[in-house]
């Protein structure tokens, strides 16, 4: 029976965090479920506080029965343990799982949890019980327990669990991310740590995205060119083709391919952790890789000849002959031997129908089909795919693409383009899965303070993307049921290391695992709170997270030009205690506690960090309060004149070294820097650098405006009072055309404008949009 009662130190630590009082807690766990009080992501579905406690010391063994599944589990947990609390605790089999003073897991049919991802856990003064009617369930029940021993800053020594019992099971049967390795190549290691951390927010889908225009990445015994020739391509940019390679003579490759013993172990090794690994083979758009190596499968007569480099959306498309559809086939048995999932993704999306309209044979063929248009003959095309997949016992699974034209009778829908094709999937009797962008792509911005790595420009926070919910109002109950859950995509044109793709990965992707596990009615504050000590397993274990959310931001005016400056210190979650120091010394919980703005001399060298429980909760922030601190302005901290495709862009060059990135609109590079006072001049000093336009764009590319040069090499151009004011500068970008990396222009002096403060405006002049200039940073020194 449960009761009311005091608690210990693991419930303490999450009511501490939350800000709320003693009897809060008292009041929250009176007989009744409760989730925000336990430091667990994804919030578990009830807890229940029992009398009393419980010690794990180094003397405390892990007790299983004769079963390897659950010894597996046991293992794994211990092993979890040892490297993130130090404590290195025995696995013994006993003859009964339960042993007296132990933690024990086991295997129990009848238990209360009838999911099989389910499990139920009890802290009492006896010990330590998970259990579970499934291997699943118990795994999730391990990561659970291990969460709770893990939610203090201790790295060592014994823990105190307050009594507890926790009976939980997911809200939503697919909760997912989507790993592109076709853009750029992520080694079989980094998958397997990928693949790990999935594994403790306990998502169980992996979409793997294997085939692209840019890239084949997976061995097809039967048409080895795939990977041959589709594994590898010059990456985009002049300073990458200039790269030779001085034993071929020609640029240097990127890329790599996953060979299928390879396939065999991650998809082993990710099902010991619960988690499905479904394949996606694109088609029939996004085949360039396809078509270069197999040149027969194309809807053309002038294929293309190598791997592309160019990021956005190819035409090329296979063709609709029967020896298309039997290498397709081939492949797809290849696909199916290596992967068990029950879905089979074949993409669908971005299929630009161009050169079907434009080929006579495609034509003829649809002719011969009674196929009456390009959107119907998609829809011919995704159907002989499924129903050869359902011949294979397997299930079609596509982006809502599919629906077009009249979707497949089994198919399953991946929406994308918002929410719409899910709704229409759904009501139609079709399974869907949500992964609408922008909310759940984790290739846009977390923060507006994060310049870098680079990606999409437009930011989804991690708060954005906490607050979607997979469950259509717009839908009846019956309806709902075939949404299956939910997936974060995370795209990689981009991120060409892997650090790069975990950067952005977490922490979001705790985010989309409480979306998909827990209850509907979340705590956006409480997750905050949860995420503290989730910071610090991921530091323990090596996850590579971005600290953008308790990141300290430096922001201050420049009261007078020559003496101090007012200086504000804040982060994005309003998270912790801020401490600074004003020497460069690293700041700690006893430095001074930051409480109103700054006031402090011109050469300061501050340093902030937010802080909780006297623990640092992201990386010490530091900056020299001079004079270019309060006048410069980054592409990212300037106002872009419009947000038609933004991205935050990857300078080419240099090939080895730190690269700069710019916030830009491609569709339309210029840059505000607002609310300037010119009354008295000022000194101008710009940087800028020059990328290589690769985006395939279609007939958008038509709408970029190119303004005429006065000069061979083009210049940048300074407006007062906006864009459509009056010309008061124009820099010469000759200094800049020879460099591949970025170039701080030489300085000009800016005459005195009466009236108030003003938008200052710059734009390029330039002939063709390829190399396409881009503005690093200003500096207006008044």
């Amino acid at each position: 029976m449960f009761s009311c009662r005091a608690v210990g130190s693991v419930l303490d630590l999450t009511i501490r965090l939350l800000g709320l009082a003693p009897l809060a807690l008292l009041l929250c766990t009176s007989c009744r479920t409760t989730t925000a009080l336990v430091p667990v992501i994804p919030a578990p579905a009830e807890s229940r506080a029992l009398d009393g406690s419980f010690t794990v010391t180094a003397k405390t063994v892990i007790s299983v029965p004769s079963n390897a599944k659950v010894e597996w589990t046991a293992r794994y947990f211990a092993d979890l343990l040892a490297r993130t609390r130090g404590l290195s605790l025995p696995v013994v089999r006993t003859p009964s799982a339960r042993q007296a003073g132990s933690i024990s897991f086991g295997l129990d049919a009848g238990g209360r949890v009838s999911s099989d991802e389910g499990y139920e856990l009890r802290v009492s003064p006896a010990g330590i019980a998970v259990s579970a009617r499934d291997p699943r369930g118990l795994f999730y029940g391990a990561v659970t327990l291990w969460q709770l021993l893990t939610a203090d800053a201790s790295r060592s020594g014994a823990i105190r669990l307050t009594a507890m019992q926790i009976r939980d099971a997911p809200r939503f049967a697919w909760r997912g991310l989507m790993l592109d390795s076709a853009r750029h190549f992520q080694s079989p290691e980094f998958i397997e740590r990928f693949i790990d951390t999935m594994a403790l927010h306990k998502l169980n889908t992996l979409q793997w995205h294997l085939t692209d225009d840019q890239a084949w990445r997976l061995e097809i015994r039967k048409y080895p060119k795939l990977s041959e020739i589709g594994g590898w391509r010059v990456p985009a940019g002049a300073a990458a083709r200039s790269n030779i390679d001085p034993h071929t003579g020609k640029p240097h490759m990127i890329g790599g391919i996953y060979t299928q013993e390879t396939v065999r172990h991650l998809v082993a090794y990710a099902a010991e952790r619960g988690i499905t690994i479904v394949p996606e083979i694109e088609m029939p758009g996004h085949a360039s890789a396809a078509i270069v190596a197999y040149p027969q499968l194309a809807s053309t007569e002038e294929p293309p000849r190598a791997i592309p480099s160019d990021w956005g959306v190819y035409r090329n498309l296979y063709n609709v002959e029967e020896s298309t559809f039997a290498f397709l086939e081939d492949v797809l048995d290849e696909v199916i031997a290596l992967f068990p999932s029950r879905y089979i993704h074949i993409g669908g999306d971005e299929a630009v129908k161009d050169q079907w309209r434009s080929s006579p044979r495609i034509q003829a063929r649809m002719r011969e089909l009674g196929v009456e248009d390009e959107t119907k003959l998609q829809s011919y095309f995704v159907q002989r795919i499924e129903a050869f997949l359902s011949s294979r016992g397997r299930r079609l699974v596509g982006w809502d693409e599919i629906l077009e034209g009249g979707i497949a009778p089994n198919a399953t829908v991946t929406s994308w383009r918002g929410v719409a094709g899910a709704v229409t999937a759904a009501r139609a009797g079709h399974d869907s899965v949500l992964s609408p962008d922008p909310t759940l792509y984790l290739d846009h911005r977390q923060s507006l303070n994060q310049h870098y790595p680079p990606g999409r420009g437009s930011v989804v926070s991690i708060e954005q993307m906490y607050a979607f919910d997979p469950f259509r109002p717009d839908l009846t109950s019956d309806e709902n049921t075939h949404i299956l859950g939910l997936q974060a995509d995370i795209w990689t044109e981009h991120f060409r290391t892997e650090d790069r793709v975990e950067h952005m990965v977490s922490p979001r992707g705790a985010a989309v695992a409480e979306i998909g596990w827990s209850s509907k009615r979340r705590d956006w504050r409480g997750f905050l709170a949860r995420l503290v000590p989730q910071f610090r397993r991921y530091r323990a274990l090596g996850v590579r997270n971005a600290d953008t959310l308790f990141r300290v931001n430096i922001d201050g005016v420049l009261d007078d030009p020559n003496a101090r400056a007012s200086v504000t210190l804040s982060n994005d979650a309003g998270l912790g205690e801020i401490h600074y120091t004003t020497n460069g010394s690293d700041p700690t919980a006893a430095s001074p506690r930051y409480t109103a703005p700054l006031n402090l001399p011109l050469s300061t060298r501050i340093a902030a960090a937010a802080f909780q429980e006297g623990q640092p909760l992201a990386d010490t922030q530091r900056r020299v309060l001079d004079a270019s601190f309060f006048q410069r302005r980054t592409s990212h901290q300037l106002k872009l004149c419009s947000e038609r495709l933004v991205l935050s862009l990857e300078d080419d060059a240099p090939v080895d070294g730190d690269r700069a990135v710019f916030l830009i609109d491609i569709m339309n590079p210029c840059w505000i820097y607002p609310a300037v006072d010119l009354s008295h001049g000022a000194t101008l000093t710009a940087a800028v650098g020059q990328l290589p336009f690769n985006f395939q764009i279609g007939d958008d590319v038509k709408k970029i405006e190119l303004r005429a040069p006065a000069t061979p090499d083009g210049e940048l151009e300074v407006f007062a009072g906006g864009c459509e004011g009056q010309r008061i500068a124009s820099l010469p970008l000759a200094p800049a055309t020879a460099q591949q990396a970025v170039t701080v222009l030489p300085a000009i002096e800016l005459a005195p404008r009466a009236g108030a403060p003003q938008d200052v405006c710059f734009r390029f002049t330039q002939r063709e949009v390829d190399p396409m200039w881009a503005l690093y940073s200003v500096e207006i020194r008044r």
